[in-house]
């Protein structure tokens, strides 16, 4: 089993803001795999489909960003996934907008929704794909920029990002972490 987890805010008005694009690229993967039977429990939208007979849970935490993990918590311990069976895909102000990394483990990077997570599974040992939404603009807070749409041109930029996502994520649930950073990262 993985647990596929795009983290973000529910509700119409945060739909396309920069701190969605792990709801984007859930959905991307949800309409790749034609998903259509969503279920609301664990404070999360979940979905269910099979990638080479194995079960995978599509996941839309619905705590907002900062209580995220409480949600994956409760469905980590329900399903007794391992570590390791957990991938968040989350924003990630460090990365030009449309960037993406690939990462084994790691800290928070002060995501909030992330420490929200490693609070909620105890451990850093989890698969995780960032996607770049770049800096704020001078003037902007932090929270102002996360929380803003991207501008036209970016979203065609973000919207090639998460369906080009969807290999990416794939080749994380069927060759591992390892072998999906070799394949999908950047090359220096």
């Amino acid at each position: 089993m993985k647990i596929i987890v795009g983290l973000g805010n529910p509700g119409d008005e945060y739909a396309y803001t920069r701190h969605n694009i792990g709801f984007m690229t859930v959905d991307a993967l949800a309409r790749h795999y034609e998903v259509t039977n969503w279920k609301n429990k664990f404070d999360a939208l979940i979905a269910e489909v099979k990638l080479n007979g194995e079960t995978i849970l599509l996941v839309k935490p619905q705590t907002y960003m900062n209580l995220s993990g409480s949600a994956v918590g409760q469905i980590f311990r329900w399903y007794k996934a391992e570590l390791d069976d957990v991938i968040a895909i989350y924003d990630d102000m460090d990365l030009p907008v449309g960037k993406i990394r690939l990462r084994k483990r790691g800290s928070s990077g002060g995501h909030r929704g992330v420490e929200s997570m490693l609070v909620h599974l105890g451990k850093e040992e989890f698969p995780r794909v960032r996607i770049g939404i770049g800096r704020p603009q001078a003037g902007w807070t932090v929270n102002a920029h996360v929380l803003a749409n991207f501008t036209r041109e970016e979203q065609d930029v973000i919207a090639k990002v998460v369906t080009d996502l969807v290999p990416a994520v794939e080749s994380i649930v069927k060759d591992g972490i390892d072998k999906a950073m070799n394949k999908f990262n950047p090359k220096k």
